[in-house]
């Protein structure tokens, strides 16, 4: 065998290596999460040793070797740094800029999102994505005897889990649209953010523009645990049977979960509730670009295989397949406003 031949095939074996043990980078910063690591050195205000994050775990007695390896491991993923002091005492550990999305108390957090992703309940429906492929179905039911929805009505530490880390992209991800999308919430009196959880980002939007008359729309189970909120009405219902009237509606990674048939039902209901002329639906989600390695896109393609497994036929799409979409529940224009995070925004008006 040539020596290109033979440097091609141990490439090819280290990265088969590499993709098989993927999940370990996952469940290090799960462990993470789960310790706080982050929290306690943010909390020491400087860099700390090994056994002063010891300190800060909650346990009477936690294994230092153990917290040695994954933070080596998370050191070397630059979750965090380490570094010798000049006097040359103890390794000390750091926050990067990554690891500060790992405070459970900060503004804007990842945290929920890990923990979700990487319960047991979310990862058994990976394991079925084959049996998927080979005689169809939904994988989330193939693990757990029951559609997703279903099984957060029925389960109540799941569906807080699951509303925590769609409130936190939520606050991610607005904070962007917000700022980007200033003038696109002038000309809208009245604004329905469709499957809002517990109303965290038409709040948000409310906030920024008092004007707006803000509801929020979700199942009943899920507006029964929402707060509160200023300038926002919480209404329960299905959006695959009617969406309340408004100027424009909101969407934030709703129609991402669903089939296109699902989807064009769900179009129809909001182009039923709005004007004929002076109304729009703002869809925010995610746009696949096949052959482009912008920051976000290895994300974005792995948001299509999340969307397999935990959702009932939901996928990513491509520019070309949300102008079918659109058209085909009778909105002939549309415009895409691309932002800095992982969806887009696309204004779909109708014919």
């Amino acid at each position: 065998m040539e020596p290109k031949e033979t440097l091609a095939m141990v490439q090819g074996q280290a990265e088969i290596w590499q993709q098989m043990f993927g999940f370990v980078d996952s469940m290090a910063l799960k462990c993470a999460v789960e310790l706080r690591i982050a929290d306690i050195i943010h909390s020491h205000g400087d860099p700390i040793t090994l056994l002063q994050i010891a300190s800060g775990i909650d346990s009477s007695s936690p294994d230092i070797p153990y917290l040695a390896r994954i933070m080596r491991s998370l050191v070397r993923k630059n979750i965090f740094t380490e570094h010798l002091p000049p006097d040359g005492g103890e390794t000390l550990y750091e926050l990067t800029q990554t690891s500060r999305w790992l405070l459970h108390d900060a503004e804007q957090s990842l945290v929920p999102m890990v923990l979700m992703e990487n319960h047991l309940w979310q990862l058994a429906p990976w394991h079925c994505l084959g049996q998927c492929v080979k005689e169809g179905g939904i994988a989330f039911k193939k693990a757990h005897g029951c559609e997703m929805w279903d099984f957060a009505s029925k389960n109540p530490e799941f569906n807080k889990i699951f509303n925590d880390a769609m409130a936190c992209t939520a606050k991610i991800v607005m904070g962007v649209v917000l700022a980007e999308y200033k003038d696109g919430f002038g000309c809208v009196g009245s604004l329905v953010d469709v499957g809002g959880g517990t109303g965290g980002m038409i709040a948000e939007i409310v906030k920024a523009h008092p004007h707006i008359k803000g509801i929020n729309f979700d199942l009943p189970h899920v507006v029964a645990t929402a707060p509160v909120r200023q300038g926002v009405s919480h209404v329960g219902g299905d959006m695959f049977e009617a969406i309340p009237n408004a100027d424009a509606i909101f969407m934030k990674w709703v129609l991402h979960d669903w089939s296109d048939d699902h989807c064009i039902k769900i179009l129809k209901n909001c182009r039923k509730a709005i004007q004929q002329k002076s109304g729009k639906v703002i869809i925010v989600d995610i746009i696949l670009e096949n052959d482009s390695n912008g920051l976000f896109d290895e994300t974005r393609m792995a948001f299509d295989l999340l969307m397999m497994a935990h959702t009932t036929g939901g996928k990513e799409r491509t520019e070309l397949e949300w102008k079918k979409l659109l058209e085909e529940a009778g909105f002939g224009r549309y415009k895409i406003i691309k932002i800095p995070t992982i969806p887009s925004i696309i204004e779909a008006y109708p014919e």
